[in-house]
Formats: structure tokens, sequence, C-alpha cells
């Protein structure tokens, strides 16, 4: 029974990190078909490199929640959790900057939203 849980937890994680893989790839055909249909827009490069953020903003949250369901769930070692914390923090650091430069200001400040 344990090894069916583990098994069925794998699966669930490796089909997370492909949901993620496959967000961010749908996204950059996605911004790269509006950004060549927009072309004579006034600012198409900005509304590429927004999409194309979102989508990858997205990817990462589902490929963080793949980590975080493999490390804690299938192999809880130190090790594995020394890593999972360092992935974690570079891809919160990624994220954070892909926000600021998709919408041009912090997440917390939304002062400048309105």
């Amino acid at each position: 029974m344990d090894q069916l849980f583990t098994d069925a937890l794998y699966m669930t994680t490796r089909s997370i990190e492909a949901c993620g893989v496959l967000v961010i790839v749908i996204g950059a055909i996605v911004a790269a078909t509006n950004f060549f249909r927009h072309l004579r827009d006034e600012n198409p490069y900005r509304e590429l490199r927004s999409t194309l953020g979102r989508a990858i903003l997205l990817g990462l949250e589902l490929l963080v929640a793949a980590d975080i369901i493999n490390t804690v769930a299938i192999e809880p070692t130190l090790d594995r959790l020394a890593v999972l914390a360092g992935i974690v923090l570079i891809r919160t650091f990624l994220s954070l900057s892909l926000e600021v430069k998709i919408t041009g200001k912090w997440p917390w400040d939304r002062s400048k939203s309105q």
C-alpha cells in the first residue's frame, strides 16, 4: 500500500510539472501569436513581455507546487529539503522580478494600481 501511495504521488507531481511546462509553452506561443498579430499597434513588445511573463509566472507556480509535493510527501530528507528551499527561493525571486517587470510596481504597492 505504501508503494502504491508513493507511485500515485510521483505520478501526481510529474503531471503537475508537465502542466507547468505546458502552460509556459502555450503562453509563449500565444504571446508570439499576439505579438505578430498586433505588430502595427503602438507597443506590441510590451504586450509580448506581459503575456509571456504571466505564462511564466503561472508555470513557475505549478513547478514549485510539484517540487513541494515531491520533497515533503515522497522523499522528506534534509538534503532534499535544502534543495527545495533553494529552488523555492530562486523561483520566488524570479516571480517577484517578473511581476515587477509586468506591472511596473512592487506587488505590495497597491497605490499605483488606481
